[in-house]
């Protein structure tokens, strides 16, 4: 018996190290055949470098990651900076972790090999929990989509936003929100020097759409994420959100904005959904945590972040707790409010990203007067759930 735990990525993995690296045995289910990553791009805040800083693969993720100056929000229309977020020492003396933008395959590789070096925790593919039942003489009753099934101690359902385990405990449905994401990575030398004079995160907000940019691998590469909302969306079919609709989307927007529709990565269509914020992840000694829990929208660049959170949280609940199911209670308190919180935020911060009409200008005036070092509204979101355990120097 033991720990089991129902998906290998980011989430999952991370659990894992973290009971790992407390002496304690996990077991992952992953679905798919190898353990891997999609997407490219990831903003890490400095919660989630605290998460990877106490998981002790810190070094390993940021060894290739780049350290943004700034981050930028843009008119995709006019060209014109609504408001500038300063990255630089001021940030890094305030959080004691700096932000830094990574590839998602390189988070989950390091994630990965730290479970592996542990000795402690082992990983399982084509395994597809289906279901866990907690049983009279306190363990849980795993079942997979193959018919396999085990006996575990407590379960962890990390087995994102469309999660079977969450089926069990909460039983909603996953919320459309009628946006769609293309994204992907081109060399750096694709992008114009309008774009990559200076590490930044630039976020180019305009009617119904965005555009997220920045570099990764050292700047080697370059991040584009672009978002809109279709105009043909339909539950009932699964033609909308086409390249056709990006590019008419791009079509009023500033030549940086339009040149960037050019090397967009076209191969994959993301719909995107969340979940409305929940009352409870727990049953007994079945927990949810990241997507499972509290898939959210990717406005406020907090999915990930919030998801290794999580796994600090959990871990320091079960690791010699004498109660699994007081230990999974205990960590649904501290984490269940503030991330509905944030849940809730993401959809308003799309709102505000793409409104349109005097909307948008009553917005950009709003932010006319921001301070780029005003970093007190943020500290609920960033600041990490632990002091950093180590003095370190960053490349700011």
């Amino acid at each position: 018996m033991g720990i089991l735990i129902a998906g290998g990525g980011i989430a999952g993995l991370a659990t894992a190290l973290g009971l790992a690296r407390a002496g304690t045995r996990a077991h992952v289910l992953e679905r798919a055949p190898e353990f891997g990553e999609v997407g490219a791009g990831i903003q890490l805040a400095p919660n989630a470098l605290s998460a990877l800083d106490q998981l002790g693969v810190l070094d390993k993720v940021t060894k290739d990651a780049v350290f943004p100056e700034r981050k930028v929000y843009i008119d995709a229309v006019t060209g014109a900076t609504i408001a500038t977020i300063d990255l630089g020492e001021e940030f890094v003396a305030h959080y004691g972790y700096p932000y830094v933008v990574a590839h998602r395959v390189d988070l989950h590789a390091a994630l990965l090999e730290g479970c592996r070096e542990s000795g402690l925790v082992t990983l399982e593919n084509s395994r597809e929990v289906l279901t866990a039942e907690n049983r009279p003489d306190d363990t849980v009753l795993v079942t997979c989509a193959d018919g396999t099934q085990y006996i575990a101690d407590a379960v962890i359902g990390a087995d994102g936003v469309r999660s079977k385990l969450r089926d069990g405990i909460i039983g909603d449905a996953l919320v459309p929100s009628r946006y769609v994401a293309y994204r992907g990575t081109v060399p750096t030398g694709v992008v114009g020097a309008d774009v990559t004079s200076s590490p930044a995160v630039l976020c180019w907000l305009g009617p119904n759409m965005h555009l997220i940019q920045y570099p990764l691998r050292g700047g080697r590469v370059y991040n584009n994420v672009a978002v809109f909302k279709s105009d043909r969306y339909s539950p009932d079919h699964d033609d909308w959100g086409t390249p056709e609709e990006l590019d008419a989307r791009f079509a009023g927007c500033c030549d940086a904005v339009q040149n960037a529709g050019t090397y967009l990565s076209r191969d994959i269509r993301w719909p995107m959904y969340d979940r409305e914020a929940a009352d409870t992840w727990v049953d007994r000694r079945v927990a949810l945590i990241g997507d499972a829990a509290h898939a959210m929208l990717q406005y406020l660049a907090q999915g990930g972040a919030q998801s290794l959170d999580d796994s600090v949280a959990i871990v320091e609940a079960l690791v010699g707790a004498e109660n699994v199911a007081s230990a999974l209670a205990a960590y649904q308190d501290r984490r269940l409010a503030h991330v509905g919180n944030i849940q809730r935020l993401a959809r308003v911060a799309g709102e505000l990203f793409h409104i349109e009409g005097i909307g948008r200008h009553l917005r950009n005036h709003a932010f006319k007067d921001h301070d780029p070092t005003a970093y007190a509204n943020l500290d609920w979101m960033f600041m990490p759930l632990a002091k950093a355990p180590t003095q370190r120097r960053y490349p700011v």
